[in-house]
């Protein structure tokens, strides 16, 4: 989708559709608010009638703003309506979501072109900036649909329009900036969605390696790519532990460098786990679900969303990612509970299960990551746990980290992208938990609590003492038939493609000071 800034009042302009923002009306007053005086007059009186009638209300239920549609008698296409919610709770978050439901609301009614007036978005705590951030990204996030094997098409929007009106124009050349930005960023995320949707027979760990060497030629990144045979001799026993039970689809870890935009920045790794399909393995998972398993490579894919990001941003650090590849099915080769693996470390993981296989890629990928780069920082990004739904919901990532300054800075970057995040507590409880009398820790631990937790102790074994966070993004890393209906708008059914823009964003920012 195209996003436009155009100078011109959206109400005198011919499109298929214009939308503009209504607050919720206080109780017991039912005056007409000055603010939609310009949209009843292009519906000749209708907007004022159905206010009158109660039958626009600005109210937002759950997720979900109300949406009123009207055909304008000059001939001028439609005037949608979408509810905002109260003055006093109004947001950024507000505008991303009404946007999303500005063009979720036109799929399949013949609206090709859309129109948001800017003014209506704008109000208190909600400058014009992050009006015009805030509505590409929700017209570009709610616009997606994961088509790619479907013979039919609903029909989508294909072009939107901020109109800003006398009010915004002379900060025209500012806005276009704004929407540039936020539009690159948004069209990653789309691109990583396509990858993470598909399935385990067409993604597999090589497929991923081809994408990553594909973004490479386009972007000018350095990538390497280790097949089996390296990783044996490099010692990833790891991820080769778990990807051995695949005779079709071997593992792979795939490393890219982006140099920085910075001269003598700091270098920030990002390691994703990257499970094409995880079965369970030997400790085979239950059959229902299970095709739900293809979205277990949701961490590798966000590095690789997050590399082309920082390319095409040009954000001030360098960036590593490593990607940690395998397909987890069971075979007569698979690894088996009870196994002792070693590491790129040489450390060394007592395997009580073979279905918590994400946190044994990773060992490899963060101590790589350490002994080649030493990087500043390190994030990483799994579909780890089932502990981290339970805690928190399949909206909000979990995390945890060894650093004050880094947690606070993706905080930061959450609230600002609205892909919600809430850090964990990290103690020696969770640590002795991890310890095993055979190796240097255990996958998994005796007593079924602090899931979330023991996973991320396990990882912080593997990065010494760098800087370090870790985001479990089990949840809100796609959503279901199920799970959708509680989800903002810009999040569509599979794969979210959470985490490239809050580390991105997070890249952006200068560092924090001590």
């Amino acid at each position: 989708m195209k996003v436009l800034v155009d100078r011109r009042d959206g109400l005198t302009v011919a499109t298929d559709l214009a939308a503009s923002g209504v607050f919720e009306r206080p109780e017991k007053d039912d005056t007409f608010p000055r603010s939609l005086q310009k949209e009843d007059e292009a519906t000749k009186g209708l907007v004022k009638a159905a206010w009158a009638r109660k039958e626009v209300k600005g109210k937002r239920r759950a997720l979900r703003g109300e949406t009123t549609v009207f055909h304008r008698p000059d001939g001028k296409g439609r005037l949608l309506l979408v509810g905002l919610g109260p003055r006093a709770k109004f947001s950024p978050e507000i505008v991303r979501r009404a946007a999303a439901e500005v063009v979720r609301t036109c799929r399949g009614r013949g609206v090709r072109t859309v129109g948001f007036n800017l003014g209506s978005f704008v109000a208190e705590g909600v400058r014009s900036e992050a009006a015009v951030a805030a509505i590409t990204d929700g017209a570009i996030l709610g616009n997606y649909e994961f088509e790619k094997y479907r013979s039919t098409s609903e029909g989508k929007v294909e072009e939107a329009a901020i109109y800003l009106g006398e009010e915004f124009a002379r900060d025209e050349a500012a806005l276009k900036k704004v929407v540039s930005n936020h539009a690159a960023l948004d069209d990653v995320v789309v691109w990583a969605r396509d990858i993470a949707n598909l399935p385990a027979d067409t993604a597999s760990p090589q497929r991923l390696a081809e994408e990553a060497m594909a973004l490479g030629k386009e972007m000018g990144l350095k990538v390497s790519v280790f097949d089996e045979k390296k990783l044996a001799e490099m010692g990833c026993g790891g991820i080769l532990a778990v990807g051995i039970g695949s005779a079709s689809h071997p593992p792979r870890m795939v490393v890219l460098e982006y140099p920085g935009g910075a001269r003598r920045g700091r270098t920030v790794a990002v390691v994703g786990k990257g499970i094409t399909f995880d079965s369970g393995g030997i400790s085979i998972k239950p059959a229902l679900g299970m095709q739900e398993m293809k979205f277990d490579k949701s961490g590798a894919v966000a590095v690789l969303g997050i590399l082309r990001a920082a390319a095409t941003l040009k954000v001030p650090p360098r960036v590593i990612g490593v990607m940690c590849c395998a397909e987890n099915v069971p075979s007569g080769t698979s690894y088996r509970p009870g196994d002792v693996v070693r590491t790129f470390s040489g450390k060394t993981i007592e395997v009580l299960n073979t279905d918590a296989e994400g946190r044994v890629v990773l060992s490899d990928g963060l101590g790589y990551v350490v002994q080649q780069y030493h990087p500043d920082e390190i994030i990483d990004l799994a579909t780890l746990t089932g502990a981290q739904v339970v805690a928190l919901g399949d909206d909000t990532a979990g995390m945890v980290s060894n650093d004050e300054k880094l947690a606070q800075g993706l905080l930061a970057a959450s609230a600002q992208t609205g892909e919600p995040l809430w850090r964990m507590p990290l103690t020696d409880y969770h640590r002795e938990l991890v310890k095993s009398d055979v190796g240097d820790v255990r996958n998994s631990t005796e007593i079924p609590v602090a899931g979330m937790l023991t996973a991320g102790a396990f990882l912080e074994t593997f990065v010494g003492g760098t800087s370090w966070a870790h985001l479990d993004i089990a949840g809100p890393a796609y959503t279901t038939a199920r799970t959708r209906k509680w989800q903002p708008a810009y999040q569509n059914d599979g794969a979210t493609a959470f985490g490239v823009r809050l580390v991105t964003r997070y890249l952006e920012a200068p560092p924090a000071r001590a």
